[in-house]
């Protein structure tokens, strides 16, 4: 594990992917920064040593994204559910863990800038960074999504793994379930739409390391989530009433996968925003 641990502190109550709305203000002091208002979804920040924030550093609404710049706020690091640092200078800086059905081994919290902080040396970018933000945050957000595919492909591949092993366990009408034509076909289905989103995600990868692949990135993580929510569930129905037991693997599994669709660019807007966008902007 990297030594700081940094979470990404980008999502707000009222702004998701809509990034060029973020509120979160950031007031130029002598030496630095006052940064004040909240973040969500902003996943490890009790752990975390270092938070990537994304903050409005001119109050000029006009200017949209170009009003918005990226800060390493630095604050001990935390176990549990809730944490509050405060700073020599009186900044507090407070954050809640956000109760959820899935991803229970990765906390995401609601995090709270009251008056906190930051020297001008954690501007990124430094002078020139002001006001780049928005372009910081899209730049990442490709490899984000790339990242979020193979996430979706570790899942599926869990599932899968489990799914095979039950049915070669698991007997139904004096037979194995593994030898019924129906799950023959499941397991099938799912080999093959596993192996699709490993070379997808494998080829936009290629792509991404010769500096290409920005939309590309969108389709995979829309293609492989969305499967990955199949997948997990047919891992369920052949698990049957023990697929519903928490003390079963593939019940995780399905509940993790749900969130995949949503983080990192709900696909909704990757589908209207982004993808659909770039291959119109082709034309």
């Amino acid at each position: 594990m990297g030594q700081p641990l940094c979470a990404i502190a980008v999502t707000e109550p009222d702004t998701g992917s809509d990034v060029a709305a973020m509120r979160l203000k950031a007031t130029k002091c002598e030496g630095g920064w006052i940064l004040d208002g909240a973040k969500t979804w902003c996943t490890m920040a009790g752990k975390a040593g270092l938070l990537l924030v994304l903050a409005r550093s001119n109050p000029d609404s006009s200017l949209g994204h170009k009003g918005l710049s990226m800060f390493l706020v630095e604050k001990d690091s935390y176990d549990g559910h809730d944490f509050e640092y405060r700073q020599p200078l009186g900044g507090v800086l407070t954050g809640r863990a956000i109760a959820t059905i899935g991803y229970r081994g990765m906390h995401s919290y609601e995090v709270f800038f009251d008056h906190v902080f930051v020297p001008d040396d954690n501007l990124v970018g430094g002078p020139e960074g002001e006001g780049k933000g928005f372009y910081f945050t899209m730049a990442g957000f490709a490899g984000g999504r790339i990242q979020t595919a193979a996430r979706a492909i570790g899942v599926m591949q869990a599932a899968f793994e489990k799914a095979v092993s039950y049915s070669q366990e698991r007997k139904a009408f004096g037979k194995l379930i593994g030898d019924f034509q129906r799950t023959r076909v499941k397991l099938a289905r799912m080999a093959t739409l596993l192996t699709v989103s490993r070379q997808f995600t494998y080829a936009v990868g290629r792509l991404m390391d010769q500096g290409k692949g920005q939309m590309e990135a969108s389709m995979v993580k829309l293609f492989t989530c969305r499967t990955a929510e199949w997948l997990t569930r047919e891992a369920m129905q052949i698990h049957g009433g023990m697929g519903y037991a928490e003390e079963t693997p593939v019940s995780r599994y399905f509940l993790d996968a749900r969130v995949l669709s949503i983080f990192e660019g709900a696909e909704e807007t990757l589908a209207l925003k982004v993808i659909a966008r770039s291959l119109i902007d082709a034309v």
